[in-house]
């Protein structure tokens, strides 16, 4: 149960633009599995579906003018974590979630991907409480703006991919990525990653090798672009 003083459901119900007939349903939506076996894990799995489902329909309808690759990038740009979460605080959903005792203690309403994957769990028990019309509904009234302003695609490649392709469009050599060290404990390392390419390197650090590489070829792109802007 809620604790005394827990902002109201139908706050919360407001803000998502869809009333509950099935009370338990929301409540059970807004269970972390920190709480124990009654959790929304069940529903998560089933809103991440109708999710995917409802934002590929509304893209495939929005830009008839894109090929699957690109429709891709943009539905894994509207529904990956860190959109879910963004979205999960806009709709102010940390205060009203029921978490254990160690979740709470460590900030649990606010870690991105208990957001994220509650905004899911409420999408997949609008779904059980209702239909598919229902649910489509209020996705496409919470990614409206977002719909609305679509990212370039451009924007949405990868930083090792625009560089790949910022080479090749000059009829330069791949780029190279050397590890350069490994930091940190086993469990909170940081990657360093030297990233050659023409002439030039430069060196950038991250969470894991990737986060490393994709933050050393952005960091080329910029020193290339630069240095092609002063030659000019």
């Amino acid at each position: 149960m809620p604790s005394p003083g827990a902002p109201k459901p139908a706050e919360l119900e407001k803000r998502l633009g869809y009333s509950f007939s099935d009370a338990t349903l929301l409540e059970e939506a807004l269970r972390h599995r920190s709480t124990g076996a009654r959790n929304n894990e069940r529903l998560e799995f089933l809103g991440d579906s109708v999710l995917g489902v409802v934002i590929s329909r509304l893209l495939f309808e929005a830009r008839p003018d894109l090929p699957e690759g690109d429709l891709s990038r943009l539905r894994s740009k509207l529904v990956r974590g860190d959109t879910l979460a963004k979205i999960a605080a806009e709709l102010k959903i940390g205060p009203h979630l029921q978490l254990g005792a160690g979740e709470r203690a460590s900030g649990g309403r606010r870690r991105a991907s208990i957001l994220g994957d509650t905004l899911e769990a409420l999408l997949g028990a609008i779904y059980r409480d209702s239909d598919f019309k229902h649910v489509e509904q209020v996705i496409l009234g919470i990614w409206a703006s977002r719909l609305k302003n679509l990212p370039t695609m451009e924007s949405l490649k990868d930083p090792k991919t625009r560089l790949q392709e910022w080479l090749q469009g000059r009829d330069e050599e791949r780029p190279e990525y050397e590890l350069y060290r490994v930091t940190g404990k086993a469990h909170d390392q940081t990657f360093t990653i030297i990233c050659r390419a023409v002439d030039q390197h430069c060196t950038a650090s991250g969470g894991s090798r990737r986060k490393a590489e994709q933050a050393a070829a952005l960091a080329m792109l910029e020193q290339l672009n630069s240095r092609n802007s002063t030659s000019n």
